[in-house]
């Protein structure tokens, strides 16, 4: 039996499977971008982003780690370690050539990793510097009461 998209009951069961995932927001009845099911793009997604090297499986899962609402440091620690793992030079990779290489993967494949591009630019904000405890002496001589009396 075939679906019909134009019927009444359509804008209500469409939301319903949008919802649990039986169909895209951009495709018809369980198909999503080409034609293709929708759990073959996602098969289609992850060759693409692990054939991208480090950079795509880096991408990968920052952008999966902040989809499902994880913040910015802990999607980039997961990120950056695999980075470094998969590294088979010599040196280890910056986290700066890292940032660069998750920003690459995405912006080359923008349907790969969609809604990702509004967070790389936590990739390359600096980390604000914690406050230091202060080290001064307390002043010889005074009494706590005189502390705190100035």
């Amino acid at each position: 039996m075939a679906l019909s998209l134009s019927s009444p009951l359509c804008p209500r069961l469409r939301r319903a499977l949008l919802r649990v995932g039986l169909i895209s927001a951009l495709g018809g009845a369980g198909l999503g971008l080409g034609g293709l099911p929708v759990r073959a793009q996602t098969a289609e997604n992850n060759t693409a982003a692990a054939n991208a090297g480090p950079g795509g499986k880096g991408a990968q899962i920052y952008c999966f780690m902040r989809n499902s609402g994880n913040n910015h440091q802990v999607s980039w620690d997961a990120a950056y370690a695999v980075i470094k793992r998969q590294n088979d030079k010599l040196f280890k990779t910056s986290p700066e050539h890292a940032a660069v290489m998750i920003t690459e993967a995405v912006v080359q494949n923008p349907s790969v990793f969609p809604d990702c591009g509004r967070y790389l630019g936590d990739l390359f904000t600096k980390p604000e510097p914690k406050p230091e405890a202060s080290t001064s002496a307390a002043p010889s001589g005074v009494t706590r009461s005189e502390r705190l009396s100035q």
